[in-house]
């Protein structure tokens, strides 16, 4: 291996460094005088209690009072129209339905009155605002009227040569 260090630094004449003449002047009116000129992370002061030392028990919260207490009454708005009324289809299918049933008793052509009372129900049971109790009762009992007329019309055809 070779020695390739470098030799000793040649002579480097001593040159004076310019005199820098630092001078502090009054601040501006517009600069308000702080009252502590505390370096960040100084101390300030300290605790005004003991880390352990107990913490006073505040009194509980009811959280009813808070919320009655933070309740305003909605606006009063006269103008505003009123909601509109949902149709109601629920209340018309039980009533075809009751209707279909006791005309199916009688006799067999009153089935159109079951399929427009299933109809409704049916349209009843797609809407979310709609009693889902009645509109299945109305349902159950259009579809029992609809085989009381088909039971009526299947012993009317076997009564009598309809054709020929």
């Amino acid at each position: 291996m070779s020695d390739d260090r470098p030799g000793p630094a040649p002579d480097v004449p001593d040159v004076p460094l310019p005199r820098v003449e630092t001078r502090l002047e009054a601040p501006s009116t517009d600069v308000a005088p702080a009252d502590s000129a505390a370096l960040p992370g100084a101390h300030r002061g300290g605790f005004q209690r003991e880390f352990t030392e107990p913490v006073p028990v505040a009194a509980p919260v009811n959280a009813d009072a808070a919320a009655a207490a933070s309740w305003t009454p909605e606006p009063d708005v006269r103008w505003a129209p009123a909601p509109p009324v949902l149709p109601r289809s629920a209340p018309w299918a039980l009533t075809f339905a009751v209707v279909g049933l006791i005309v199916s008793l009688v006799v067999g052509w009153g089935f159109l009155i079951g399929i427009v009372g299933a109809v409704f129900a049916v349209v009843a049971l797609r809407r979310p605002w709609e009693s889902r109790a009645v509109a299945v009762w109305a349902l159950c009992l259009s579809l029992l009227s609809l085989a009381y007329s088909a039971g009526w019309l299947w012993w009317a055809s076997t009564q009598g040569p309809l054709f020929g």
